[in-house]
């Protein structure tokens, strides 16, 4: 059966359209709010994650400082992911931001994917929100770890919450692991925080492992780190 979508984010934020347009066009821009290494080149963009790559997508529209959009190629069974932005400068420096995600899941169990895809894509969108508003043309150092198998998702939030002082909002003041900084974003499958010079973000992998897929503005590269602290808070399962 199958199921077509199309899911829109917008704001307002404080950045020039040519930050806003480096953000969602380059390479570099991409990896500061996106998961993995990103390259734009030859009218294709293409993103490396977890060890392999994304479907590769083509580029459709690039109007310098107004529109980008790109698209992956249509599959035999119907499935493509196509993304538009669309930028619009404001007054003061600040610029109207608008995200479409469309496409089509095919097969009669979509639901759970496009749940997974909804929700890791308002954390994404928030995220490109936070390193547009604080980190703007900075460059980001990507980096992902993964926890064990999780079985029970709710169990496993509870413990990441746990271990945090408890389930925390937007705004709350948090630290977890090495790291502390301030909650940007929280939904039922994600948790972004925003620190000096990195933005943390926990993602419910789509039937596997927690995934820490950060990204960081200054110091080493923390892979190593993080895959041993999930694996340590997950020790007993979840």
């Amino acid at each position: 059966m199958g199921h077509s979508f199309e899911l829109p984010h917008e704001a307002l934020v404080e950045a020039t359209p040519e930050e806003v347009w480096e953000a969602i066009s380059t390479g570099p821009g991409i990896d500061a709010w996106l998961v993995g290494r990103s390259a734009v080149a030859d009218g294709v963009v293409r993103t490396a994650f977890g060890g392999g790559e994304m479907p590769p997508s083509t580029v459709t529209a690039a109007e310098p400082l107004q529109r980008f959009a790109h698209s992956s190629d249509k599959a035999d069974d119907g499935r493509f992911v196509a993304y538009e932005f669309l930028v619009e400068g404001r007054g003061r420096s600040s610029t109207l931001v608008r995200m479409v995600t469309s496409g089509f899941l095919p097969g009669d169990d979509w639901q759970d994917e496009f749940e997974a895809m909804s929700r890791g894509l308002e954390m994404f969108f928030a995220t490109l929100v936070e390193y547009l508003s604080h980190f703007a043309g900075r460059t980001a150092r990507p980096v992902t770890a993964f926890g064990p198998m999780v079985h029970d998702w709710p169990r496993a939030w509870e413990t990441l919450y746990a271990a945090l002082g408890g389930p925390p909002s937007p705004g709350d003041r948090v630290r977890v692991g090495p790291a502390e900084g301030v909650v940007y974003f929280r939904n039922s499958q994600t948790l972004g925080i925003r620190a000096d010079n990195a933005l943390y973000r926990f993602l419910q992998g789509f039937n596997g492992p927690m995934i820490a897929a950060h990204v960081l503005f200054d110091g080493a590269d923390e892979g190593p780190l993080w895959e041993a602290w999930l694996e340590k808070l997950y020790a007993d399962g979840a």
